[in-house]
């Protein structure tokens, strides 16, 4: 490249960027029309800058034209596959097109991404409550499919008894006794989808809540990953519970917990419904 391209490529990412502060500044005054002129003037000076695209779909988001947000998204994941915005509005989109699968699946990689770079954001936590609303949903919709089926299929079997009955075949119980069996058969069945009390040791001991990134401390307590570094940005540097000194560094992640919460969660999916 020559020196006078080099130069006008540069003055170009300059002008860009002084175009996304002032579309930054538009946004923070909820001056959303001027916002997104400003960032589309930043994406036409230089359309490969993934940021710019996010920031614009941040606007289309705000005013709920989610067709101009998918695209910006989309095209902001071809520049930056490691978008944690991108990918989470994405699946914000996707989501309120009634595409659930594809939605949770986009929510689920923008919160493993943004755990990885900020566990303790408050983006983290955010993307965790639309995931678990967007579980509890789907939770809520096979739950009652499968409520219908198991109707339908106790109904079948209680007529094909009777009928069995009224045939004059003699039965090993008398027909009441059969019934009571067959409802006690299908009550069992039905069981994982009745909401109960998660189990504790699933629970952080700080917020009373399902985990969702648990670290063991050397003391062998599991915390929940953000709360815990909170617990250590803010209050001071010890376990909560044992009082022992702790460094964010000696947090390790607890595996097995993370499983059974996950195995746990695939079960019962009632238990995504937020507190």
């Amino acid at each position: 490249m020559s020196p006078a391209a080099d130069s006008a490529a540069a003055a170009s990412k300059w002008q860009a960027e002084l175009l996304k502060k002032e579309g930054n500044a538009a946004f923070k005054k909820d001056r959303i029309s001027a916002a997104i002129d400003a960032y589309t003037g930043a994406i036409a000076l230089c359309p490969k800058v993934a940021v710019y695209w996010t920031n614009r779909a941040l606007c289309y988001k705000r005013r709920n034209e989610w067709v101009k947000l998918e695209e910006d998204c989309r095209m902001a994941i071809q520049l930056d596959s490691h978008s944690v915005k991108a990918h989470y509005m994405l699946g914000l989109s996707l989501l309120n097109n009634d595409e659930l699968t594809e939605g949770i699946k986009e929510l689920e990689k923008s919160l493993e991404l943004g755990r990885g770079a900020h566990p303790a954001s408050y983006m983290v936590e955010e993307i965790w409550k639309e995931l678990a609303k967007a579980k509890y949903i789907k939770w809520e919709s096979l739950s009652r499919e499968r409520a219908s089926q198991l109707h339908k299929l106790k109904e079948a079997c209680k007529e094909a008894l009777r009928n069995y009955d009224s045939l004059g075949n003699p039965a090993a119980y008398a027909p009441e006794e059969q019934l009571n069996e067959l409802e006690e058969v299908f009550r069992k069945a039905a069981k994982t989808d009745n909401p109960a009390e998660v189990p504790d040791h699933l629970c952080c001991k700080i917020t009373l809540d399902v985990f969702r990134d648990p670290v063991i401390t050397p003391s062998g307590i599991t915390y929940e990953r953000a709360v815990l570094l909170d617990h250590l940005h803010r209050v001071g540097k010890f376990d909560p519970v044992t009082r022992e000194a702790l460094e964010p560094h000696q947090l390790v992640p607890n595996l097995a917990i993370k499983e059974a919460v996950h195995a746990f969660l695939s079960e019962h999916g009632w238990a995504y419904r937020m507190r």
